[in-house]
């Protein structure tokens, strides 16, 4: 199994072309809940191709862009150059090389999962300001639907991996520990995509877990994926549903 900082390298084109944004919603939940305001410093932590940054840039903020994969750090670098406020920093969860007490707030999109917690709290602790806010943030694919559940069954047929690393093995006791006790809220967002048929293939082999090429279950996966498309497809297109799924606390009162 790749370790977790090299798992997207060969997978940014797809990656950029085919993973869905976040509602801007989200950034009124952090301004309504968590007063954020565009003179906080942010860091960002795993912000991969800078899809949940930009968001934050947006809101005038000073992002720094904590990602230790040379792909997608590249491509975050190019996307977001417009930026002024975009500070990437090619390093790790477990040691920022922020300075102590320097963020009023970290957000970490489709990341989490992958961090040794223990050693990231600490991290966190102490880059964090006394009063600063964590910010936790998954697009978690629904399963309700036939189509959603087909598509649910298929990764488990082919990916040896999606059991043990695809985000939905989290667990809110993990997350809710990872606070201070008591102290870690959760709001829901809606969100989709609609895709072709080149589109849906682009989604599903942007996953980290997605067999590649070179690997004997790819053909008769790819096969099976466009029979789905071809059995579920309205007028050319299928929906990928999703619950973005935010929680925000504090390590300080």
């Amino acid at each position: 199994m790749k370790e977790p900082t090299l798992r997207f390298s060969d997978r940014v084109e797809n990656y950029v072309k085919y993973r869905p944004g976040y509602p801007p919603e989200t950034i009124k939940i952090l301004k309504e809940n968590c007063s954020l305001s565009p003179d906080w410093k942010i860091a960002d932590i795993g912000s991969g191709t800078g899809i949940f940054t930009k968001l934050l840039l947006e809101n005038k903020n000073k992002v720094y862009g904590i990602e230790p994969n040379m792909e997608m750090r590249k491509e975050a670098e190019k996307a977001l150059k417009a930026f002024p406020n975009f500070i990437s920093v090619d390093t790790t969860s477990e040691k920022t090389t922020l300075s102590a007490g320097s963020v009023d707030m970290i957000t970490a999109a489709q990341a989490f999962h992958w961090f040794k917690r223990d050693i990231v709290r600490i991290e966190f602790e102490r880059i964090l300001k006394d009063n600063g806010w964590v910010v936790l943030i998954w697009n978690s694919r629904n399963v309700e639907t036939d189509f959603e559940n087909e598509y649910e069954k298929l990764l488990l047929k082919y990916s040896k991996e999606y059991p043990l690393v695809g985000h939905k093995n989290k667990q809110n006791s993990d997350i809710d520990s990872f606070y201070l006790p008591g102290n870690c809220t959760k709001k829901e967002l809606k969100n989709s995509q609609l895709f072709d048929l080149e589109g849906l293939k682009g989604r599903l082999l942007s996953s980290s877990y997605a067999p590649t090429k070179d690997e004997e279950v790819f053909i008769p996966m790819m096969k099976e994926l466009e029979r789905l498309f071809n059995k579920y497809n309205n007028n050319g297109l299928i929906a990928f549903n999703y619950r973005t799924e935010i929680y925000y606390g504090k390590f300080r009162l």
